[in-house]
C-alpha cells in the first residue's frame, strides 16, 4: 500500500494545476450483510462480468484504497455505469491486531489533502470489487487496551445482578471477545455461555441468565444513546427508554424483532436489523462488545465515563427489566402504563437520512465515473451539485455537508474542474418525506436548520413524551448529581423520538 501511495505522490508533482482529490480510504460495508464479499480478477471481469468466478473475498470492515481499473481506454463498470474498482487493502479485519488501528489512521491522514491527476489504478492492481460495497468511513478498528496491574478480586456492584455483570467484564471470557476484530457479536454470546457454566458460585442459574440479559440491554442502551450526552439527565433518560423498548419487545416477543422466546432480552437487544449497532462492521469500530467495566480501565477517561454512565443507569435498567409495573412507574413517573408497555420503537432524528429540499440538483452518488479527456475520476459515496448537461455527462461540484449540533452547514466546492460525471447516474429527483429536523409538525419554534427523512413506520404509531427523574451529573459525568426532571420526545424534541403502538 505504501509503495502505491508513493507512486501517486510522484504523479502529483508533474502537474498540480490539473490535480484532483485522491480517492479516500474506503471500507467494505453492507449493513447486516454477509461477512464475506466477493471480488473478481479484472481481466476476467472485463470479458464476462460477474459471470466470472470470484477471485476471492474481502471481509466486512476491510479498509482499502480504491482506484479505477482502465481497460481499452475505459474504466471497468457494469452496464449501468457503476464502477467495479481496483483496490489495495489497508487493514484486513480477519488478521487485524491492535497495531492495525494506527495503520488505518495513518492511511486516512495520508489520503486527506493528497492531490492526483486521476484515479487510475497502477499496474500492480489485479482485482476489482463493486463500488457499492464500499463506503468512506473514518472509524478505526477498536481494541480494548491491554490489562494493567493485577487482576481485581472484586469488581464491585450495587446489586447481585450488577456484581455478576462486573465479574463477567473482568473475566478471561470477556477478554476473549475482542481478541479478534470479526464476529464479535457471536463471540460475546459464547463468552457468556462459558462464563455462566464456569461461575455458578456467583448466583443461581436464573440470576446468571438475568445478569447476561442485563449486560446486553446496557450495552445496547449505552451505544444506541448519544455517548456525548454522558451522565446528563437527558442522556440517562434516553438510555432508560432504549431499555424500555428492549423490555417490551422481549415480553411481546415477535420473531422479526429477534425474539426467540418470551423474555429474550439478549435476542432482541442484539439483533442488527432492530438495533443496527450490532452489525458486524459496527462492532469492529466501537466498544459495544468491550469489557468496559474492567476496573483497571477506569484510568482511561473514555472508559471512566462509560463506567459512570453504566452506574447511573443500571439501577433503573433493573427496575425496567425485572421490577414489574411498579418498576416502570418508578423510572418513568407521570406516564401511564399503557404508554410505557406499548413503547417499542424510537428514532434519533439527527441520525436519519440527510436531505436538502432547499437546494436544487443535489445528487447522492453511490458510485460513478467522471471524465476529463483521457483522465477518469471515481465519484463515490458522496453528494454533488449537478450543473449543466454537456454531451456524455454533467458538470458538477462537490456538495460538502458539516453536521453542527443544531444545523447542517453546506459548502459547494469545485474540486474536479473540467470533469463531467456520467449522465446515467444523474436522476435529478426531488427528495421525499423530508421534514425539518426529521420530526412531525407542530413545533412553532422549530426552524429549518436541517432536514431529515423519517422512518417508514412512523405514521402507524403514536409519538409519546416520556418523563424521567434523574440525578444529573452532566455530560462529563463529574457533577455532584442534582435531581432533575426531564422529558424525552416532546413536540419540539429534535433528538430522540419514542413512538408507541407501532404494530
Amino acid at each position: 500500500m505504501r509503495l502505491w501511495l508513493g507512486a501517486l505522490a510522484l504523479f502529483v508533482s508533474f502537474d498540480l494545476s490539473a490535480a484532483i482529490p485522491a480517492t479516500p480510504v474506503m471500507t467494505v460495508y453492507k449493513f447486516n450483510g454477509p461477512l464475506d464479499v466477493p471480488y473478481y480478477d479484472a481481466d476476467r471481469f472485463a470479458r464476462v462480468g460477474t459471470a466470472a468466478e470470484p477471485a476471492g473475498t474481502l471481509a466486512q470492515g476491510t479498509s482499502l484504497i480504491p482506484c479505477l481499473m482502465i481497460r481499452d481506454g475505459e474504466p471497468l463498470t457494469d452496464r449501468d455505469g457503476t464502477p467495479y474498482v481496483g483496490f489495495e487493502v489497508v487493514v484486513d479485519p480477519r488478521s487485524a491486531t491492535p497495531d492495525s488501528t494506527e495503520i488505518f489512521k495513518r492511511a486516512l491522514a495520508e489520503r486527506k489533502g493528497l492531490q492526483v491527476p486521476n484515479h487510475h489504478c497502477p499496474a500492480s492492481v489485479r482485482n476489482v470489487i463493486h463500488v457499492r460495497e464500499l463506503y468512506a468511513l473514518e472509524k478505526a478498528p477498536f481494541f480494548d487496551p491491554p490489562r494493567s496491574g493485577g487482576r481485581s478480586d472484586s469488581a464491585g456492584g450495587v446489586s447481585e445482578l450488577d456484581r455478576i455483570v462486573r465479574a463477567f467484564h473482568d473475566s478471561n471470557e470477556c477478554a476473549s471477545v475482542n481478541a479478534r476484530l470479526t464476529r464479535r457479536r457471536q463471540a460475546l454470546e459464547r463468552a457468556w455461555e462459558t462464563f455462566i457454566a464456569r461461575r455458578s458460585d456467583l448466583g443461581s442459574p436464573t440470576m446468571l441468565e438475568r445478569a447476561k440479559h442485563l449486560d446486553y440491554a446496557m450495552r445496547t442502551a449505552l451505544y444506541e444513546g448519544h455517548l456525548g450526552r454522558g451522565c446528563s439527565a437527558y442522556g440517562a433518560c434516553e438510555r432508560s427508554i432504549v431499555v424500555l423498548s428492549i423490555r417490551n419487545r422481549a415480553l411481546q416477543c415477535q420473531v422479526r424483532q429477534g425474539c426467540r422466546f418470551p423474555g429474550d432480552i439478549q435476542g432482541v437487544a442484539s439483533t442488527p436489523s432492530q438495533y443496527n449497532i450490532w452489525d458486524e462492521y459496527l462492532t469492529q469500530i466501537s466498544g459495544l462488545t468491550a469489557c468496559y467495566l474492567r476496573p483497571d480501565l477506569a484510568e482511561h477517561d473514555n472508559y471512566a465515563k462509560l463506567q459512570a454512565m453504566y452506574a447511573q443507569t443500571v439501577p433503573d435498567a433493573e427496575q425496567i427489566l425485572y421490577g414489574g409495573d411498579s418498576g416502570l412507574r418508578a423510572v418513568f413517573p407521570g406516564n401511564s402504563l399503557i404508554e410505557l408497555t406499548n413503547t417499542r420503537h424510537y428514532y434519533h432524528a439527527p441520525a436519519m437520512g440527510q436531505c436538502f429540499p432547499n437546494h436544487d440538483r443535489v445528487e447522492y452518488m453511490t458510485g460513478a465515473v467522471a471524465r476529463k479527456d483521457g483522465d477518469f475520476a471515481l465519484i463515490a459515496n458522496t453528494r454533488i451539485e449537478v450543473g449543466i448537461k454537456s454531451g456524455w455527462g454533467y458538470t458538477f461540484k462537490e456538495f460538502l455537508v458539516t453536521q453542527e449540533p443544531d444545523r447542517d452547514v453546506v459548502r459547494v466546492q469545485d474540486s474536479y474542474p473540467g470533469f463531467l460525471v456520467d449522465a446515467r447516474k444523474v436522476s435529478l429527483k426531488r427528495p421525499d418525506d423530508c421534514l425539518p429536523y426529521g420530526i412531525p409538525g407542530g413545533c412553532p419554534s422549530l426552524g429549518t436548520g436541517r432536514y431529515r427523512k423519517v422512518p417508514n413506520w412512523l405514521g402507524s404509531g403514536e409519538p409519546v413524551e416520556l418523563h424521567c427523574r434523574i440525578a444529573d451529573r452532566g455530560e462529563t459525568c463529574q457533577g455532584a448529581g442534582t435531581m432533575r426532571a426531564v422529558s424525552v420526545g416532546g413536540t419540539c424534541d429534535k433528538e430522540m423520538r419514542p413512538v408507541a403502538r407501532v404494530p
